[in-house]
């Protein structure tokens, strides 16, 4: 007995512009599974969404939502940004958000495994897909969900491009109430700045090993050319990360640049007061990855003079600390395979 009916089928014609004939075979093979069917007429070479499913949704918008001490992020994904503009794919991307923020979805996986207005959310993606007319990806999604102490802010940018949500833990509920307006600021930071990690403690040792590598042979390949320009070379550093800066790596750098001070006459009673610059200069110098990849570490684009950590610690006075953050930017990490248009008008026409 067929394990599908007329609707099924035209629930299938529809989304993909096969004939009633083959969505009913397709059907047939796939025991009445949509999704295995829909893949059934793209082996076959089949409707127009078997075209859809094969193509890549690197597109899209970013959809965040905050309210109360919780806050979701989703990324959904399209074939086009034109796509990704218009009124049907907005309102699939506040659906989603909405759904995932009100059922506490943790992840992709789980919006993708859950059951949305009493179907399979991949039953209802897939009449999206039909009625939107391109390839739909819901790719990444992250949430929080805090309690009393917890801070929790977020951010999209006006395109939609990339987007931000942030907690943070604090001494108590008054305070966090108070830097929630903070966490929005540096949210916003985030978003223009694209951080990887929250703090070097994050980062893998042999990541930081081989980006040392890589950046110390572009810098030495950089002063040849300026060598041969007759102009100022730039310093090679020994590292580029904080988690580098061992104990023993500072007391080296400690006795060279007392020893420096030596060389230059400088009388040893006023090294104290002219070490811990130096010493703070050293250390900005090489942890340029931390710089570059850690939002604590950032320079705050609202006040420059200081730290991501440093603006957070002055405003909180100490007693509330960034725990976690989720930057998605659309499309990032996909690679999109450049298409030969001669070759697929041939394959269309059977040579």
């Amino acid at each position: 007995m067929a394990n599908f009916g007329p609707k099924d089928i035209k629930k299938l014609r529809e989304m993909t512009d096969a004939g009633m004939m083959d969505c009913k075979k397709a059907l047939t093979e796939a025991d009445g599974d949509m999704d295995k069917a829909v893949e059934w007429l793209r082996d076959q070479g089949m409707g127009a969404a078997a075209k859809k499913a094969g193509k890549t949704a690197a597109e899209g918008s970013i959809g965040v939502k905050v309210e109360g001490k919780k806050a979701v992020i989703v990324e959904i994904n399209s074939q086009t940004d034109f796509v990704a503009q218009n009124d049907k794919f907005i309102n699939l991307l506040d659906t989603v958000v909405g759904h995932a923020f009100d059922n506490n979805l943790a992840d992709a996986e789980a919006i993708n495994a859950s059951t949305i207005d009493g179907e399979p959310f991949a039953d209802y993606l897939s009449l999206q897909v039909a009625t939107i007319g391109e390839k739909l990806v819901v790719r990444r999604s992250a949430l929080i969900n805090g309690d009393e102490t917890t801070a929790v802010n977020g951010y999209v940018h006006s395109n939609k491009q990339n987007g931000v949500i942030i907690e943070a833990k604090c001494e108590s509920a008054e305070l966090a109430d108070k830097m929630t307006p903070i966490l929005k600021e540096i949210a916003m930071h985030a978003a223009a700045m694209s951080p990887r990690t929250l703090s070097y403690k994050d980062f893998d040792a042999a990541y930081v090993a081989e980006e040392t590598k890589g950046r110390i042979v572009a810098i030495e390949k950089e002063n040849e050319e300026l060598a041969r320009l007759g102009k100022t070379l730039k310093n090679v550093p020994a590292y580029i990360s904080m988690s580098q800066l061992t104990d023993e790596v500072m007391a080296e750098a400690e006795a060279a640049l007392k020893a420096e001070l030596a060389a230059e006459g400088k009388p040893e009673k006023i090294w104290d007061r002219i070490l811990p610059g130096k010493i703070a200069r050293f250390i900005s110098d090489n942890t340029t990855l931390d710089q570059e990849q850690c939002l604590l570490d950032q320079k705050f684009v609202m006040d420059d003079s200081k730290t991501v950590a440093e603006y957070f610690a002055e405003k909180s006075g100490g007693k509330a600390e960034i725990t976690a953050f989720t930057r998605l930017e659309v499309g990032e990490g996909i690679e999109v395979a450049e298409e030969d248009f001669a070759a697929e008008v041939a394959a269309q026409m059977g040579k």
